[in-house]
């Protein structure tokens, strides 16, 4: 049946069909065709997939990042961010970085950072003399925090596939944050500073104090969502229902920039986004099922013993895997569909399952602004109001900071669970 599954698979992505239901239909067609199974197991293992308390955290994140991208709050956080660090040279593009950080922090998507900062910062950039293209690369690359900052929507999938802690899995995702934003920086200021441009960055800058006042609500809201969790207050679930009513409070009554009359469409957008991904995952559920069936992550469990002579050679084959499917699959069905398969050959390594989570995430985090088919290229292009290719040779330093960081993260464990304590959920 593998033979199948995969072969249905790639006929599917062949014919740009849709990802979820090239999933769906690739497991169908192998059911019936090759296997004793009723077809009632396709309904029953795609909401047996889905019945999953965690999972309910996804669609209230996704709604708060569209109404934290309405309600005002993304402007004011890029407003006291450029406050803070604009006078430098390059500081436009610093505070790119460091606020698709903030914003990652309480959102959880990289697409919805990518609009909510991009639409702001990189008309801004173009501005004050950036190219366009190396704009948009900026602000591609800075949005893949989305995804590895908690919350985090690919680490909640992670955990939940793996059966791994939510809150350790958001725990050790900070530092590796932390290090790439150090890293893209850094990247930013040379790159600034060789070229001679953002040298007026600080031209029409809020005083710290007045964007800081504008902006205390916002800025509240990550302290609010992760204190919560990591202070035991509320599970990530929870804290995501809560980012909702948070965000809905201070852009209906506070900021005022969101009236009752506009939530309908927000919420009708924020399902339509939501019911996309749901549909990868009771998809990717049950292929997952399959594949577990036919014995796959056994045989790829000996496969991978006899081929890789250590943990360290493993890791490397893994990233090498992961960069390459993350280039052409979507992160969410990837992790549903090899986190299953590849987790317990970790285990086999000693590799901790929290640790291998991070190494996952950040790795399928870069194939989304990694050429050809990174989502992120396209919500940037878009933004920018250029053809993708224009952004391919910009592309290429952001592209080495993070295989750099994703090489320090994979082999020092201690830079992810040293803070996390690791394990499995119970």
């Amino acid at each position: 049946m593998n033979a199948a599954l995969a072969l249905f698979l790639i006929g599917f992505f062949a014919l740009s069909v849709p990802v979820a239901v090239s999933i769906g239909l690739a497991s169908v067609f192998s059911i019936k065709l090759f296997s004793v199974l009723p077809l009632m197991v396709v309904p029953q293992k795609m909401f047996t997939g889905l019945d999953s308390f965690p999972l309910m955290a996804v669609p209230f994140f996704i709604l708060a990042g569209m109404i934290m991208t309405h309600g005002g709050i993304s402007s004011r956080l890029v407003d006291f961010v450029k406050a803070l660090i604009g006078n430098l040279q390059g500081g436009l593009a610093s505070s790119t970085v460091l606020t698709c950080m903030v914003f990652a922090s309480i959102s959880g998507s990289s697409v919805a950072t990518t609009f909510a900062i991009g639409s702001i910062l990189i008309p801004a950039m173009v501005k004050h003399g950036y190219p366009t293209p190396m704009a948009a690369a900026i602000q591609a690359s800075s949005a893949e925090l989305g995804v590895i900052i908690p919350p985090s929507v690919p680490l909640i999938l992670y955990a939940v596939s793996t059966e791994t802690s939510i809150t350790k899995l958001f725990i050790a995702g900070l530092v590796p944050g932390v290090m790439i934003v150090i890293g893209l920086v850094i990247m930013v200021q040379i790159w600034c500073r060789l070229t001679g441009v953002g040298k007026n960055d600080g031209e029409n800058r809020k005083s710290v104090l007045t964007a800081g006042r504008e902006a205390f609500g916002a800025l509240l809201m990550p302290a609010i969502i992760l204190g919560g969790i990591y202070g035991g207050i509320f599970t990530p679930t929870e804290a995501a229902a809560v980012s909702v009513i948070y965000a809905l409070v201070l852009s209906i009554f506070i900021y005022k920039e969101i009236t009752f009359a506009q939530l309908p469409s927000i919420f009708r957008r924020a399902a339509m986004s939501s019911g996309a991904v749901m549909f990868i995952i009771a998809a990717a559920s049950l292929f997952s099922f399959l594949i577990s069936l036919s014995g796959l992550p056994t045989a790829v469990g000996h496969w991978a013993t006899q081929t890789f002579s250590s943990t360290t050679t493993f890791l490397l084959g893994i990233n090498a895997l992961l960069f390459v499917v993350g280039m052409f699959i979507e992160t969410s069905a990837a992790i549903l569909v090899l986190a299953p398969i590849l987790t317990p050959v970790a285990l086999q390594y000693g590799i901790d399952p929290v640790h291998f989570g991070i190494v996952i995430v950040v790795n399928l985090a870069l194939g989304m602004f990694t050429p050809p088919l990174g989502v992120n290229l396209f919500a940037a292009a878009q933004v920018a109001q250029i053809p993708v290719q224009k952004m391919f040779s910009s592309l290429l330093w952001p592209i080495l900071v993070v295989v750099c960081t994703l090489l320090i993260i994979t082999y020092v464990p201690a830079a992810t669970i040293g803070i996390s304590g690791g394990g499995l959920s119970h």
